[in-house]
């Protein structure tokens, strides 16, 4: 009996993580900006001035109003993490006000938040990995690498990464880490995916939109975010499966 109740809770566990396309439910004022998943049973949608929590299906189980500008986030040890800029973005260095948000991952409810002034264009994603967070944001036109700010658990500025990219238009919008590789979705026309080694040595990049949230799920594969406006109402966002392609960078999962 002991074994069946195993074998039952495992099952289940393996169904709470079944991560597929879907939709979010509503229509939010401004576009998205990122997703991360707690790796079982919730994506977190971040609509720049809203913060959403969802169950595997798109339906809304938590909404917060939040300060504009919150950004790509993450999921840590119980807490959702933003990374959030109440200034200027892709301006020299001074005009920026770059801050971590930290929420509870059940209730949304705002828990801390942390300065990280060396974002000096402007904080605007994030992920964490093996120890350590990684945040990304904005670029003034003109330069031609991109970085990636490294901080420990306590927020302890630790490094800053030269991915050596080329200019990519306002800097990175979103990150995410899986199988040992970086992944950052960038804007531009076309957008554009980059791709780093674990030590953040740029390798790679391609014409792919991973710019309004990319996310690693089970197998390999990745929720990728696309935003829809909608006329005279505002916004909405639905994710779909994707995997790493050394063409093409992702390819949609069929």
């Amino acid at each position: 009996m002991r074994l069946l109740i195993l074998a039952f809770l495992a099952l289940q566990s393996l169904r709470a993580a079944d991560f597929h396309a879907t939709a979010c439910e509503g229509i939010y004022p401004r576009h998205l900006q990122g997703i991360c998943t707690n790796d079982k049973d919730a994506i977190y949608w971040c609509w720049t001035d809203f913060l959403v929590k969802t169950d595997t299906e798109g339906r809304v189980l938590k909404k917060v109003p939040v300060a504009n500008h919150h950004g790509d986030l993450c999921f840590h040890a119980g807490r959702v993490y933003v990374a959030t800029n109440l200034a200027k973005f892709n301006r020299p260095a001074g005009e920026a006000d770059s801050w971590v948000y930290v929420y509870d991952g059940d209730t949304l409810v705002e828990l801390a938040k942390h300065r990280v002034p060396e974002l000096v264009h402007g904080a605007g994603g994030m992920a964490w990995h093996d120890g350590k967070f990684i945040i990304v944001g904005g670029l003034p036109p003109g330069v031609n690498e991109n970085y990636a700010y490294e901080y420990d658990e306590s927020f302890n500025f630790v490094k800053r990464h030269v991915i050596a990219s080329g200019y990519t238009l306002m800097g990175i919008q979103t990150v995410a880490q899986a199988d040992g590789t970086w992944w950052f979705g960038c804007y531009g026309k076309p957008t554009v995916l980059l791709r780093a080694d674990n030590k953040l040595q740029f390798t790679s990049k391609w014409e792919f939109n991973a710019s309004v949230g990319i996310a690693p799920i089970s197998g390999g594969r990745f929720l990728i975010a696309q935003n829809t406006p909608v006329k005279g109402k505002g916004h909405t966002a639905q994710v779909f499966i994707a995997k790493p392609d050394e063409k093409a960078g992702m390819v949609s999962e069929k």
